[in-house]
């Protein structure tokens, strides 16, 4: 039986027993891991994912943390100009022992899955919070449907004590120049007495 499996954005051909170099792994010598991501298994009934096979995995015991051959980068302009710039690079990579390929069952395995240096482990995804609508105070009106007032403006004309169109309606032109926290203008009381009456 072999499996296709996918890790460090490569895919192998694996079967039991063999050992794979990949990237780094966050996983210490000793340790099982497993990989999840399996593209195919193959053998006496193949089974072939889209792109993944449902359950299926592939367990490995991390052998030891390498480093790959060392990549020369060598720049040089030429003639008359006397520059040349080497860069060397050693990619970090796991040794790994392929153990186990299980067709089914994965989840309940108990391994932990492998990921990569740095990235977090896949979190279950929290449901989304509904965003739960403000309830409005007892005895009071939208204010918004009133032409020009938005939120910002219900909320000032709130502070200010003025929460039913017939407040507003009864409002008068001493009222109106005594309120502070926000400027009442005169089509606004015309139309809340007209709401007030409904």
């Amino acid at each position: 039986m072999f499996a296709v499996l996918k890790t460090g954005g490569k895919q192998y051909k694996v079967q039991a027993g063999d050992m794979l170099r990949v990237e780094k792994l966050a996983a210490d010598a000793g340790e099982t891991v497993q990989f999840n991501d399996v593209l195919m298994i193959g053998g006496d009934a193949p089974v072939v994912g889209a792109p993944f096979v449902s359950g299926a995995a592939v367990q490995a015991e991390v052998v030891e943390q390498i480093k790959g051959d060392k990549v020369i980068k060598f720049v040089k302009r030429r003639r008359k100009h006397s520059s040349k710039r080497t860069v060397g690079h050693r990619q970090k990579l796991t040794l790994v022992k392929i153990t186990e390929i299980l067709a089914s069952g994965a989840d309940a395995s108990g391994v932990k899955a492998a990921t990569g240096k740095g990235e977090a482990a896949p979190a279950a995804k929290a449901a989304p919070k509904a965003k739960a609508a403000a309830p409005a105070a007892a005895g009071s009106d939208d204010l918004t449907q009133l032409t020009g007032v938005g939120p910002a403006a219900a909320k000032k004309l709130e502070a200010a004590g003025l929460t039913t169109f017939a407040q507003i309606a009864a409002l008068s032109e001493d009222d109106i120049a005594g309120i502070d926290a926000i400027k009442i203008k005169p089509e606004w009381v015309e139309q809340a007495k007209e709401l007030a009456q409904g």
